[in-house]
C-alpha cells in the first residue's frame, strides 16, 4: 500500500488531483476488521478539461502511464493494488472527501472518509455488500451515532436508513 499511497500523494502534489480521500472498502478498514478487497477507491478532486464544465480522467491515466502504472479496464496498478479514481458525484460525497481524517499508512500521510460518511455513502447505495459493511460498523461500535444521523439527515437518507434498521436490525434502538 505503501508505494500506492506514495504515488497518489505524488499526484496530488504535482496537481493533476485535488484533495483526495480512501473511501468503500479499504476505507472501512481504517475502521473495521480487514476484510477482502480487490482494489482502492480514491475519491479525488479533479481539474476541469479546458474550458470545458466536464472533469476528464484522461490526466490521470496520462500522468500514471508516464509512471509506469498500467491501466486494467476502470483500475490502474499502482504499486501492487488496482486503484479506482472518482470525482465525488454529490454533495454527501464531496462533504466527505472535505471532512476526511487524515491518517498514515507504513509511514505515508493519507486521507480516509469519516465512518460516518462511508456508512452514508453505503446506505444510499444499498447493495448487499454494502449492508453487510453497515453492519459491521454498527457491531463494531465504529460510528458516532449522533454524527452518522446528522450526515443521514443532512443527505436525505433518514428514510433508507430506518428501512435498514427496520430490515436488518429491528431489536435495537440505535
Amino acid at each position: 500500500m505503501k508505494t500506492t499511497l506514495e504515488m497518489i500523494n505524488r499526484m496530488q502534489g504535482d496537481g493533476v488531483i485535488g484533495k483526495y480521500a480512501i473511501g468503500g472498502a479499504v476505507g472501512a478498514t481504517f475502521y473495521l476488521e480487514p476484510s477482502a478487497t480487490v482494489d482502492v477507491d480514491i475519491f479525488a478532486m479533479l481539474p476541469k478539461a479546458g474550458s470545458s464544465s466536464l472533469l476528464s480522467l484522461a490526466p490521470i491515466y496520462e500522468y500514471l502511464k508516464a509512471h509506469g502504472c498500467d491501466a486494467d479496464g476502470e483500475h490502474v496498478v499502482i504499486g501492487e493494488w488496482p486503484v479506482q479514481f472518482m470525482a465525488p458525484s454529490d454533495v454527501l460525497e464531496r462533504e466527505a472527501l472535505a471532512e476526511a481524517t487524515e491518517t498514515e499508512i507504513e509511514g505515508v500521510k493519507t486521507w480516509v472518509m469519516t465512518a460516518e460518511h462511508l456508512v452514508a455513502i453505503a446506505i444510499r447505495t444499498g447493495r448487499p455488500k454494502d449492508h453487510a459493511r453497515i453492519l459491521q460498523f454498527l457491531e463494531q461500535d465504529a460510528v458516532d451515532t449522533e454524527k452518522l444521523n446528522r450526515v443521514l439527515a443532512g443527505h436525505g437518507l433518514i428514510a433508507k436508513w430506518q428501512q435498514f434498521k427496520k430490515k436488518y436490525r429491528a431489536d435495537t434502538n440505535d
